[in-house]
């Protein structure tokens, strides 16, 4: 019996040093060099619930690729019609050609052509467009700048407005929408505080990298989604109003995510006030689901407003990266 005992406890004691000398090993042997060329797959996944309030799905994709640029897609813009550039919180773009028929194209390369960067240095987390000049802006959450782009993505200059300072480094400019008429607005994902609604707003009168100094201030304003809702991205629409989209995450045994879609009107931003808007769609279960954080809008010729969400992965193997195509009557009702 004692040699049995012995024996039982030799072999449990093998275990532990082999458990604790496993991540030496692992730590040894040498890890796979970077794929960058590995293609992103398109699969048509279905739609069970086609209208979600006022917007009609069209089509919808799971992407998925082995490149080490690909995933965490955090921020979308239109360029044209069907044309798209997401970005993500490792400073990678993905480019994307959607034709109505025929497959899908995407491109995947760096924001900043620059192969080695700290995350907070490249954690893109909104976009903007101007449609006239092509220009871009680019907010990064961790170090709360902005920046802007020419048309092709190049010749960046940035800024980081003193009022973004107070944002949390993690939850920062998360959304962005430069406004016809030249005003900039910047949502801060993080709320005002512990228990409250209520989300950081920023109204710049003008570009904020044309004025590093900060001579003009920002009204500061709150946004109010609805309850348990985040602000993550933002696009004006051609009638001067904006779309919002806002999602929460669901804890339980099985975590999920769902978005909503906002429509407000910045006309009714007051500094020390609380902007929001009323929802016009939401994106929950049995439809594709999870961490939407990208919302894209580019203008038909028939006055109707095509729309787009990319999901953020995070990266996790139990997330996905979803795409969404849209359909949305800005006059009232659905698009059908």
């Amino acid at each position: 019996m004692k040699r049995l005992i012995v024996a039982r406890w030799r072999m449990i004691l093998a275990v532990m040093v082999a458990t604790a000398l496993a991540p030496v090993t692992w730590i040894r042997t040498e890890l796979p060099a970077p794929d960058f060329d590995a293609p992103v797959t398109f699969t048509r996944i279905a739609t069970p619930i086609r209208t979600v309030g006022e917007v009609e799905i069209l089509r919808a994709w799971k992407l998925a690729s082995n490149s080490n640029h690909f995933g965490g897609y955090s921020a979308m813009i239109a360029t044209g019609p069907q044309q798209l550039i997401a970005a993500s919180d490792l400073g990678r773009i993905m480019r994307l050609s959607l034709p109505a028929a025929g497959s899908p194209i995407a491109n995947l390369s760096y924001l900043s052509g620059k192969i080695e960067l700290q995350k907070r240095l490249i954690d893109a987390e909104s976009m903007t467009r101007d449609p006239g000049t092509g220009r871009i802006w680019i907010g990064y959450e961790d170090i709360n700048a902005i920046e802007r782009r020419d048309e092709r993505m190049r010749n960046p200059r940035g800024v980081r407005p003193p009022q973004m300072g107070n944002f949390s480094s993690n939850k920062g400019a998360e959304a962005i929408a430069r406004l016809a008429d030249g005003r900039f607005i910047v949502l801060a994902e993080g709320s005002r505080g512990w228990g409250s609604r209520d989300f950081a707003g920023l109204l710049f009168p003008a570009d904020p990298v044309d004025d590093p100094a900060q001579e003009l201030r920002a009204a500061e304003f709150n946004f109010g989604p609805p309850e348990g809702y985040r602000p993550v991205d933002m696009v004006q629409i051609p009638d001067g109003r904006v779309l919002i989209l806002v999602r929460t995450l669901h804890w339980q045994i099985m975590p999920r995510f769902t978005a909503k879609l906002v429509l407000a009107d910045p006309a009714e931003i007051y500094p020390g006030g609380t902007w929001s808007g009323r929802v016009i769609a939401e994106f929950a279960p049995p439809n594709p689901s999870d961490n939407y954080e990208g919302l894209a809008m580019w203008p038909r010729p028939d006055g109707l407003l095509d729309l787009w969400l990319v999901s953020d992965d995070n990266r996790n193997s139990f997330q996905n990266t979803y795409l969404l195509e849209m359909r949305w009557n800005p006059a009232g009702g659905t698009a059908n």
